[in-house]
């Protein structure tokens, strides 16, 4: 998995109202990756040299004390041949968000701080919590949506609040009259539903681009906290009511570790998946490819102390081979976890799904995987696509496909292709064999239908959709194939769908959404969706589709948030969120692309984050605006 997460750092000054090239905002993390690997691994590389910090050291610095050490201190003599521009992408990139020396995205600089803060405590009030519910069904009943199919015509902005210095949004948390967001700035913030004034934010030490889940504290107890993780492999609890930092522990070793999926807390237990830069990080020639291994981890809620940590490929990686200029070549590696579990009490579950391998063998990567809710063992796994192996410094073999006809049953096979171009790695520092870097990218959902059978619904990032019984292994019900154009490894399925009782709903990286019979597989309807002028060629949905009773929410990579019927992809209604906005904190803001987390629907009001780089054709903004009828 790969291009289409967002985008760490931006070039864009913090009080300016314009958005930065698209170009500038892509470039700053592989500038990161090729600095550091042509300046900084001699002394702090895979062996660090006496008394200098390791890598995994240094990226739990926050940038400031990075670019300070750079211009000021120990590495001034070190650093004088960067430029004051390279040396604040370095220390952007290692440390995890953008240098924001004035703290501009601090409340307390904000003009609508509310005017009281009171208590966060009713988790039985309507709620968006997370990614979703703990199956990641995406589906908001009427009680709790407050909002039917017949007042979505007249959905009109009732606010929008304004990051400073972010240029990626990835979904926001909707919990007793609050809500929960972040963006690429490295900053959460606490904002009231009705009206977007401030409660508290909090200055995290890495950006946070998985979801937010509340709960208690510890079972039973009215303390309620935010849980989530950030992109330096951190998991965290904060006072959800007061913004105070109450944990922070560290999932993994592994310097490139990531947390990209929402958390899942259920009695006292929280499940954090993690994911992996490396496969970025493996283009340069001096990096040692490759050792990161996906991770699911259970920590207890109260005290972040780890219960169980299970890596999902059991094998620690090995030396196998020397490339050409002697860098050791190492596996298995890969298989990491990008998105939120399920979690499935009754059969005391979780499901998700893992990457590719970043070097053979790919035992576990692309599939679908069980562990024991209370032990962590690997019940389970069933692969999509066997041999799925790849890298950044590596051509990417994209095998041929047939047009999508509607029919259950295999996806069509044809000759094989290839993208990428010249590797940075020498070949045999890659598999002999590349894969196309068609992993897990969608967050799986699980279904009930109604003769009462469970499936666990899985998009493969190539646009195939399986059905898995939990009961027999995760054995394959149906499998549909709904891409209508591969673009390669970017994916046509990528951050997820939603299901109800008879059907799966996706939205397709090409263009369009899709509905499958959850019972059989087979397409119900698809409707193609065409970006509008100026956003013409950012067409496409990546963003998770959301449900309520009548209407099916979704976000595209154009700007457009639409409403659609799911009974046949009739559009009920359509804004658009590319434009600039006045804000309720005074942040000059304008919207892009909408990515990751897509839509959010409760208490009669609809959210969404506009604003996501991860992608070729991606937009960036910094707003997030709130709906109601």
């Amino acid at each position: 998995m790969r291009v289409f997460f967002p985008t760490l750092i931006a070039i864009w000054g913090l009080s300016s109202p314009i958005l930065p090239s698209v170009s500038a905002q892509r470039l700053s993390e592989s500038t990161g990756v090729n600095l550091f690997s042509n300046n900084c691994t001699t002394c702090h590389g895979a062996t660090p040299v006496e008394r200098a910090p390791s890598e995994a050291a240094i990226r739990q610095m926050p940038p400031e004390r990075i670019y300070e050490a750079m211009t000021t201190g120990a590495m001034k003599t070190m650093a004088q041949k960067l430029t004051d521009g390279e040396k604040r992408l370095l220390a952007e990139f290692m440390g995890g968000r953008k240098l924001d020396a004035a703290d501009v995205g601090d409340a307390r600089h904000m003009p609508n701080v509310c005017a009281s803060h009171p208590p966060v405590r009713d988790l039985s009030a309507p709620a968006w919590n997370g990614w979703s519910d703990l199956s990641n069904t995406r589906l908001q009943s009427a009680e709790a949506a407050g909002l039917s199919a017949g007042q979505v015509s007249r959905l009109k902005l009732k606010w929008a609040f304004g990051f400073p210095g972010a240029t990626a949004l990835y979904g926001q948390t909707v919990v007793d009259g609050r809500v929960f967001v972040s963006s690429n700035a490295g900053y959460v913030y606490s904002l009231d539903a009705e009206t977007g004034c401030i409660h508290w934010s909090l200055k995290t030490q890495a950006a946070v681009r998985s979801g937010i889940v509340i709960g208690p504290l510890k079972p039973a107890s009215p303390r309620l906290a935010a849980f989530f993780g950030d992109i330096r492999g951190n998991a965290y609890a904060v006072d959800a009511t007061t913004g105070e930092l109450l944990w922070r522990v560290p999932i993994d070793s592994h310097p490139l570790s990531r947390v990209t999926g929402a958390p899942k807390l259920y009695e006292g237990r929280l499940y954090v998946p993690l994911a992996s830069l490396e496969e970025d990080e493996s283009r340069s020639v001096n990096y040692v490819c490759c050792t990161f291994r996906g991770v699911v981890a259970s920590l207890d809620s109260e005290t972040g102390h780890q219960v169980w940590k299970t890596y999902t490929i059991p094998e620690k990686p090995k030396f196998i081979k020397k490339n050409s200029l002697g860098v050791d070549y190492m596996g298995p590696s890969g298989a990491g976890v990008w998105t939120s579990p399920i979690v499935d009490p009754a059969r005391r579950a979780i499901y998700f799904g893992t990457g590719n391998s970043f070097s053979e063998p790919a035992t576990t990567a692309d599939s679908v995987m069980a562990m024991s809710m209370d032990t962590g063992k690997i019940l389970w796994y069933v692969v999509g696509l066997e041999n799925d192996v790849w890298h950044g410094g590596c051509v990417q073999a994209i095998p041929g496909r047939t047009a999508n006809q509607g029919r259950a049953g295999a996806p069509g096979a044809g000759a094989a292709g290839a993208r990428g171009g010249q590797p940075q790695y020498p070949p045999d520092n890659c598999a002999d064999r590349t894969g196309p870097d068609w992993d897990y990218s969608a967050t799986p959902n699980l279904a009930t239908l109604p003769e009462g059978r469970t499936v666990i619904v899985a998009a493969q990032k190539q646009g195939v959709v399986r059905a898995h019984d939990p009961d027999k292994q995760g054995a394959v019900i149906w499998e549909q194939d709904v891409a209508r154009f591969i673009t390669g490894g970017g994916g046509e399925t990528v951050f997820g769908g939603a299901v109800d009782k008879e059907n799966a709903y996706f939205g397709l990286h090409s263009g369009g959404l899709v509905a499958l019979d959850l019972a059989t597989g087979l397409e119900k309807w698809f409707v193609p969706l065409t970006a509008p002028e100026p956003m013409a060629q950012h067409r496409g949905i990546v963003a998770a589709v959301s449900l309520i009773p009548g209407v099916l929410f979704s976000g595209g990579l154009d700007g457009m948030l639409r409403a659609v019927s799911p009974g046949n992809g009739h559009t009920l209604w359509e804004f658009n969120t590319a434009q600039e906005f006045q804000t309720v904190n005074g942040v000059p803001a304008k919207g892009g692309s909408i990515g990751a987390g897509g839509p959010t629907i409760a208490r009669g009001m609809l959210f969404v984050g506009s604003g996501y780089v991860g992608f070729t054709n991606g937009v960036p903004g910094n707003v997030l605006l709130a709906f109601a009828p």
